[in-house]
């Protein structure tokens, strides 16, 4: 995330938890950006970034989940819409943003929470079409949305732009099969426990409310307490 002239945005990784950002409409006036925000931590970013005040415009790869989760939401009483998008997909990137500006004339936020995972096991048995799977969604994807949405920050003189990520991306994470090789996994972490999205949700919040203005260009970890530094 950018802000504040000459480094007129913020940007941050990841989140801390905090309770709704210090004011419960602390995002009135805003518009929101969230991709994949239909399920899990994209959706609990989506409610909690509404419930602020934020006008919310959400995306996922299917018509079904986008009118689940606004019909969901909009039952809240927040204001929110949405549309399919595929973000690795330029011309659908450029038709998402687009549409956000259409319907609430102004991006101010950028979730990017969209990601893909696409091989489960030993990084050196991934083919070359999963490693630029991975690269094309969860880098370029995110680089190219941040690039769409800077300009209408601009417009408005700031904005916060939040990337999401995985605790794997600093120590590597072994799957479980049952409760026990989950506790064992944890450990070999330092985590206490698996997090909520509303955790996430509520660290995202703070990031890109006016109380977390001072906090710029970090990687910050919701994670339990989990032993990852770069």
């Amino acid at each position: 995330m950018w802000r504040g002239a000459p480094s007129r945005f913020r940007a941050v990784f990841g989140g801390s938890p905090m309770s709704s950002g210090g004011s419960p409409r602390s995002l009135e006036g805003k518009v929101a950006l969230v991709t994949a925000g239909t399920d899990g931590i994209g959706l609990a970013v989506a409610e909690a970034l509404g419930v602020a005040g934020a006008q919310v415009f959400l995306s996922s790869r299917k018509q079904q989940n986008v009118e689940r989760a606004v019909t969901h939401l909009r039952g809240r009483g927040l204001q929110v819409s949405g549309v399919t998008c595929h973000v690795g997909r330029a011309e659908d990137r450029e038709r998402m943003v687009q549409a956000a500006l259409d319907t609430f004339g102004a991006i101010d936020i950028l979730v990017s929470n969209a990601a893909v995972n696409p091989h489960l096991g030993p990084t050196l048995e991934a083919d070359e079409g999963t490693w630029d799977k991975v690269f094309q969604v969860n880098v370029t994807a995110a680089a190219m949305l941040v690039r769409l949405v800077v300009p209408h920050m601009e417009k408005r003189g700031g904005g916060a732009i939040v990337l999401m990520s995985s605790i794997a991306g600093y120590r590597p994470m072994a799957l479980w099969k049952d409760e026990a090789m989950r506790e064992q996994a944890l450990g070999a972490l330092g985590a206490q426990r698996l997090g909520t999205p509303p955790e996430v949700a509520q660290a995202v919040l703070f990031l890109v409310a006016p109380q977390g203005s001072l906090v710029a260009g970090q990687t910050l970890l919701v994670a339990g307490g989990a032993l990852a530094r770069l």
